[in-house]
């Protein structure tokens, strides 16, 4: 499903851009235009950034798979206009790289979050933000093209990035106590979206990375893949099954209905950030205290 001119708002102090088409936000004097690819990089741009950026989101609706964006005038206008670029690289925003190329610009900052990690491009999944260690190193990121930008503003930047890396004790908090609790706990996915919060969480998939890969990329996975994953719902092999709510077909809706004909509480994730009501760190908080509901009660949250 295409995300073309369907953008939607995500959080009164980030300004998005919309289905009409419109351009870059306008911005003050001394304010820096800026654009995360995809909302969760915006929203760690705003928090950073405060009163001296404008930012916008390219792509932030929770019910569209951001693996088919296709890219409209609007979103190139708005990343023509950014003196800063947050985007997620390992190819899953390649769009902007084009867009960029058609608008190129010496002064234009660029945080390519694959390259920013050192990630190789064969890096087999892209989901970086469910990663503990990226968005800190994102803010810090973001601390030194913002002040280059704007010098001025450079310890207010730095006091900002402070907060915001204070602000993600609670959730690092409950990996560490889920880890203690329920590590080893054996779970299903069905595409590897919060695979890196599973690993830190110490979770065992059970799921095949071929058929996780498969679904991710629009292939239609092995019949012995399939059958291991429905196996592993009609023989209890694990205790929960996480589902990315923006990319379903056939296939993963026949997963979600064995498991809950098994009685596998479900827990549901996200390629971009749910809005309205949500900033990053709450977002992956409530990831966690969904999978420790799982687990303990077994109840499912499907939907954040």
């Amino acid at each position: 499903m295409s995300l073309l001119a369907r953008l939607t708002p995500m959080i009164a102090t980030v300004a998005l851009l919309s289905a009409c088409g419109v351009s870059a936000p306008a911005a003050h004097p001394g304010t820096i235009i800026a654009v995360g690819a995809e909302n969760e990089y915006a929203n760690v741009i705003s928090q950073v950034g405060g009163r001296y950026v404008s930012v916008s989101a390219v792509e932030s609706n929770p019910n569209t798979d951001p693996h088919s964006f296709e890219a409209s005038p609007s979103v190139a206008e708005a990343v023509s206009a950014a003196r800063l670029i947050v985007q997620n690289g390992i190819g899953y925003d390649s769009y902007m790289n084009n867009i960029e190329a058609a608008s190129p610009s010496s002064a234009r900052k660029l945080i390519d979050v694959q390259k920013l990690l050192g990630l190789p491009d064969s890096t087999p999944n892209p989901h970086l933000w469910y990663k503990p260690s990226t968005m800190p190193a994102v803010a810090a990121a973001l601390v030194r093209d913002l002040s280059a930008l704007e010098p001025a503003h450079a310890a207010y930047f730095a006091s900002n990035a402070r907060r915001f890396d204070d602000s993600l004790k609670p959730w690092y908090a409950a990996i560490r106590q889920f880890a203690r609790s329920y590590g080893h706990v054996a779970v299903a996915t069905t595409e590897p979206v919060g695979d890196y919060l599973l690993e830190a969480l110490g979770t065992i998939n059970r799921t095949p990375f071929p058929l996780q890969a498969d679904i991710m990329n629009g292939v239609d996975p092995a019949p012995q893949n399939v059958s291991l994953q429905d196996g592993l719902f009609t023989h209890h092999r694990v205790k929960v099954f996480v589902y990315n709510q923006q990319v379903t077909d056939a296939l993963t809706s026949s997963f979600l209905t064995a498991a809950k004909s098994a009685g596998i509480p479900v827990v549901g994730v996200y390629e971009t950030m749910p809005t309205p009501g949500y900033d990053y760190q709450s977002w992956m908080l409530a990831e966690v205290r969904a999978l420790s509901l799982a687990v303990a009660d077994g109840r499912s949250t499907e939907h954040l």
